[in-house]
Parts: C-alpha cells; sequence; structure tokens
C-alpha cells in the first residue's frame, strides 16, 4: 500500500465515498436539473486537497476540491458554487470536450474513503458510470481560465438555476465576498479558484443586485440539509487531514453527531480499534439504520485483521444499501480475506452486483479475479483481470490477460466474446490478429 501512497504524492488524489457522493448530489441535482440537464449523467469528482478550487471538466464531470467544500459555511454556499459551474457547463466552457475525453487514456488514482485503501479504479462518463477522472484532467483543472464573459455569463446561469429550483442565490454572494480580497493578491497568491474565476468587487455587487431582485433571495436551508452538510464536512475532516486536528476541531465537549462521527474516525485512524467501535456502537444507538455507520464499523474491523467479525456489519450496511457499489465491494472483500473457498461464489456474487451499478470499478474486477481463482476457474478469473486493466487504461495488460482468457474460455461464449472485444480494442499486434484469426503464421 505504501508504494501507491508515494506514487499518487505528485498527483491530484480524488474522493470517492458514497455517503458524500450522496449528500453532494442531494445538495446539487435540483440545480442540474433546473438547467435541463440529467443528473444521473453528472458526476461530480471530489479532489484530496486544501486549494479552494473548482472547475468544469465536460459537461458530464465537475471537479471540486475538499478544501472548497470545509469553505463553505452552508449548504447554500455550496450550492451557490455548483451552480455556477453548471452554468459553465451548460455554457460550453469546459476544460475538454466530451469527444475528446472519452478517447483520452485513463489512468487515475482514486482514493475510497469506504475501502480505507488506495485503489485502482477508474470510470466512464454517463448514467450509472462511477468516477471518470486521471491527473491529467486535474492538473488542467488548475490551470484552466474562463474569461470574464465566461464568468459573468455563469453567474446569471446561477442566479436562474437557483431561483428555478426555489433556493436563494445570497449564498453564492456570500461565497465570492468572503474572498472579495483575493482581488488585491497577486495572481500567484490567489486561490486557484480566483485564479480561474476572475473576481471583482464590481461583478460582486453586479450578482448581489440581480440576486436580490429574485423572488426566492430570502429562502433558507431546510434543517436536514443543514445537517447533512456538517456530516460531510466533518467525514471529510477527519478522513484527509491528521486525528489530532480532527480532535482539536471537534473536541469531545462537542456532542454533536458531526463531530462525534468525526472523532470515531480519526480514532480508527489512530488505529485505537476498541475506542473507535466503541464510539461507532454509541452513534448506531442514535441511527441503528444508517448504512455508512455499518460501513465505519466493517473498515475499523477488517483492517485490525478481523475480517471475520467485520462481514456482519458489512452485510448490514449492503441489507441497508443495496444499491451501493462501494458496500458490495466491502462485504465481498471481508468474505473473500476469510480464505474460504468454499465460499467464493458468494463473494462472486456481490462483486458482479456491484459491477452492474459501476462496470468501470477497477478495484471490483481485480477481486473478482481473485474470486474466480479461488474456486479455480482460470478462463473468467483472467477475463476479471483483463477488464480491471482496461478499466485503468493499461491496454498492454488488458489484451495479455484477454488473449489467454479467450484461450480457457468456451468459444464463442458471451464471455469469450468479451475477452476478443477487448483484444481488438487494445492495439493488438498483427501476429495477435493473425493468431485470433486462427491463420497460419
Amino acid at each position: 500500500m505504501a508504494s501507491v501512497a508515494q506514487a499518487q504524492e505528485a498527483q491530484p488524489r480524488t474522493i470517492e465515498d458514497t455517503e458524500i457522493g450522496e449528500i453532494l448530489h442531494k445538495e446539487c441535482d435540483p440545480i442540474f436539473a433546473a438547467a435541463g440537464l440529467d443528473p444521473k449523467s453528472i458526476q461530480i469528482a471530489m479532489i484530496e486537497d486544501k486549494e479552494l478550487n473548482a472547475g468544469t471538466v465536460s459537461t458530464k464531470l465537475i471537479g471540486i476540491y475538499t478544501g472548497l467544500i470545509q469553505e463553505t459555511k452552508t449548504p447554500n454556499e455550496l450550492i451557490g458554487v455548483m451552480a455556477h459551474e453548471t452554468g459553465h457547463a451548460a455554457g460550453g466552457h469546459t476544460v475538454r470536450g466530451d469527444a475528446e475525453m472519452q478517447r483520452a487514456a485513463m489512468n487515475p488514482m482514486l482514493l475510497t474513503l469506504g475501502l480505507g485503501l488506495l485503489a485502482l479504479a477508474a470510470g466512464a462518463p454517463g448514467a450509472g458510470a462511477a468516477l471518470i477522472t486521471s491527473a491529467p484532467y486535474f492538473g488542467e483543472l488548475g490551470a484552466v481560465g474562463y474569461s470574464r464573459e465566461q464568468e459573468s455569463r455563469a453567474d446569471q446561469a446561477a442566479v436562474t438555476y437557483l431561483e428555478r429550483s426555489g433556493q436563494s442565490a445570497r449564498g453564492l454572494v456570500d461565497f465570492f465576498d468572503n474572498f472579495r480580497y483575493e482581488e488585491v493578491f497577486e495572481q500567484a497568491r490567489r486561490y486557484k479558484f480566483f485564479q480561474n474565476h476572475p473576481i471583482s468587487s464590481e461583478r460582486i455587487e453586479s450578482l448581489r443586485r440581480r440576486a436580490e431582485e429574485q423572488p426566492h433571495y430570502n429562502a433558507v436551508d431546510p434543517p436536514d440539509l443543514i445537517a447533512l452538510h456538517e456530516v460531510m464536512k466533518a467525514k471529510l475532516f477527519a478522513f484527509t487531514q491528521p486525528p489530532q486536528l480532527t480532535f482539536q476541531k471537534y473536541p469531545d465537549t462537542d456532542n454533536s453527531y458531526p463531530a462525534r462521527y468525526a472523532r470515531a474516525i480519526a480514532y480508527y485512524r489512530e488505529t485505537e480499534v476498541e475506542t473507535a467501535v466503541k464510539a461507532v456502537d454509541a452513534l448506531l444507538v442514535d441511527q441503528p439504520n444508517n448504512p455508512y455507520l455499518y460501513e465505519l464499523k466493517g473498515q475499523i474491523l477488517f483492517e485490525a485483521g478481523r475480517a471475520k467479525e467485520s462481514e456482519a456489519p458489512h452485510r448490514r450496511s449492503v441489507e441497508l444499501k443495496p444499491n451501493a457499489p462501494l458496500l458490495q465491494v466491502n462485504l465481498a472483500r471481508a468474505i473473500m480475506a476469510q480464505e474460504d473457498g468454499k465460499r467464493a461464489d458468494e463473494a462472486i456474487v456481490h462483486l458482479q452486483k456491484a459491477l452492474t451499478f459501476d462496470h468501470e470499478n477497477g478495484f471490483a474486477w481485480e477481486l473478482l479475479a481473485q474470486a474466480y481463482d479461488a474456486k479455480g476457474d482460470g478462463g473468467d478469473a483472467r477475463l476479471a483481470a483483463a477488464e480491471a486493466r482496461f478499466s485503468i487504461g493499461d491496454l498492454v495488460q488488458a489484451r495479455i490477460f484477454a488473449l489467454r482468457a479467450r484461450e480457457l474460455l468456451p468459444k464463442n461464449t458471451p464471455e469469450w466474446r468479451r475477452a476478443t472485444d477487448i483484444v481488438l480494442v487494445a492495439n493488438p499486434t498483427k501476429d495477435e490478429l493473425r493468431q485470433m484469426s486462427g491463420a497460419p503464421g
């Protein structure tokens, strides 16, 4: 694991977490819909970085840094920023066009909070896909610059989307106003967001005037959304900052749910296993049907080398949230770690269900390859390994595994044909094509 972590130090890292992703979409989906976009087709990529930044990578992908999320005081501020980015998306002010994005080689690194490890994974654009991210895209996200005209259009579009969805544009104005001083800094000293999105007092005042004219200007965030926003910020902070900082920010005197949640995560990261489990159990007394608490408990136990004990909470998380791919993968991993070959089929069922919702999840494919190997199914194991490599853009290894899968799988089955497809799109050599066709060498 250390080698993977070290390899990522120079790259932006993205975070995938089912609970946080759900909260972000609860906040942002009304805006996407107001813009005439399909919320299910929009992916929100979280980049682990203290920097304050966000950007529109394509019409289907908006990137947001964890630092920006932490700086928002209310859901309405974050929704306002995302409405602004949606204005860029709807206006075509993107880092890359969708067609170019689909052609680009994918080689992302994913920090998966739900799995508690660094895993290679990838996504593809479109509804139902997981995360589509790569270091080159988010390197460009930091460098992209919008013109003042584009910024003005995005501002106006944001106000329209917020009003159309029954929300106030006050949060967007407040967010910009909080960083009004950025315009006096040299470019190199500004937050990346304000390097890319030029701000000025004139622009803020123009935005404020338009916002104040709207009927919903005085609308406020509902209490449940405020509570979820605080949970998201606490969870992100606890997972991305040193535990001691978490204990300082969320001291024992703070008995709120977000604070207790953050401390439970910090205990886990400090490897204080029993204290962490006890903290999660106390939270479960208050929220006995929260799948993400069971997920965290399972994660704590699994990483403490107690895979058998981790299975029950992971299973409960899946019962409560059966359509969440990461939770299915967690359970499959707990089953496989017990090294009971007789249970390989059970793990395979959960991994296949995860891949039904997230076909490009490279880590799930890797686990599936291991599960098929455990039951002696070499052909399906090699095909799963090929899918894993293909999902992260490693076409050479994908082709090698797919060629081996073709040799082991029954000819003309769906699996054999899929292996053939992978070979054909993975730049096969003339010799490999000749071999596949059965022609003499």
